[in-house]
C-alpha cells in the first residue's frame, strides 16, 4: 500500500477532530471519523450507538478482560476486528485523514502513516467541551478526564501501547498553546 495516510488520535477536547477535517479540506482528501462507526454497523448489524458505547464508553475494563480472556471473544474483539479490515479498506483506496479508532495502530505496517497525536492543557479542553461541543451535564474536568481514561483502556486492551505516549507518534502537538488552525497547517506540511 502506497497511499500516504494521516492518522490522529487526540485528548478528549483538544481539538483533534476540527483538526482532521481541516488538513483532510486543505489536502482535498477524505477525513475518516464518525463515519468508520456508520460502516462497522453496516457491516456488524449492530446499532451505531451500540458501537460507540461499546468501543469508547466501556472497553478495557476488568469485566472485559475477563471475557475476553475467559470465555473467548466477545462483542468487542468482534467489532476490534470489523474496524482493522474497515480501517485497512479505506486506506487501501487512497490517501485520507483517520481520527482515532487505533488507525495508527492498525495501519503501522501496511501503510505510509503520518501519526499525530493532540493534546492541549485542561483548561483549554474544559473551555472547548463547554463552548464548542456544548457539554454541560457534569464537571468538564470530570468528563475529560473519563473520557481519556476509556479512550487509554481502549487502546492499550487493543494495541498493548501506550495511549498518547510521545514515542508512539511521528508528531505531538499542543493546540491549546499552538490553536487549531496552527497544528492544522503544520499537519498539512508535514503530509
Amino acid at each position: 500500500m502506497k497511499n500516504r495516510i494521516i492518522t490522529i488520535s487526540r485528548e478528549f477536547g483538544s481539538g483533534g477532530r476540527t483538526i482532521g477535517k481541516k488538513v483532510a479540506e486543505m489536502l482535498k482528501i477524505p477525513c475518516y471519523d464518525s463515519e468508520l462507526i456508520e460502516k462497522m454497523a453496516q457491516e456488524s448489524g449492530f446499532h451505531k450507538e451500540y458501537i460507540k458505547d461499546v468501543t469508547e464508553e466501556n472497553s478495557g475494563g476488568f469485566l472485559s478482560i475477563l471475557s475476553s480472556r475467559a470465555f473467548g471473544p466477545n462483542n468487542e474483539d468482534y467489532l476490534w476486528k470489523i474496524q482493522c479490515k474497515i480501517i485497512t479498506e479505506i486506506a487501501e483506496k487512497g490517501p485520507c485523514v483517520i481520527v482515532g479508532r487505533c488507525a495508527d495502530y492498525i495501519l503501522r505496517d501496511k501503510a505510509d502513516c503520518l501519526r499525530v497525536f493532540i493534546h492541549a492543557d485542561m483548561s483549554s479542553r474544559c473551555e472547548r467541551i463547554v463552548n464548542v461541543y456544548g457539554e454541560r451535564d457534569e464537571a468538564p474536568e470530570t468528563r475529560i478526564k473519563n473520557k481519556d481514561k476509556r479512550r487509554a483502556a481502549y487502546h492499550r486492551f487493543y494495541t498493548n501501547m501506550k495511549w498518547g505516549h510521545a514515542q508512539n507518534y511521528d508528531i505531538t502537538l499542543n493546540s491549546g498553546t499552538l490553536g487549531i488552525d496552527k497544528c492544522a497547517e503544520i499537519v498539512k506540511n508535514l503530509y
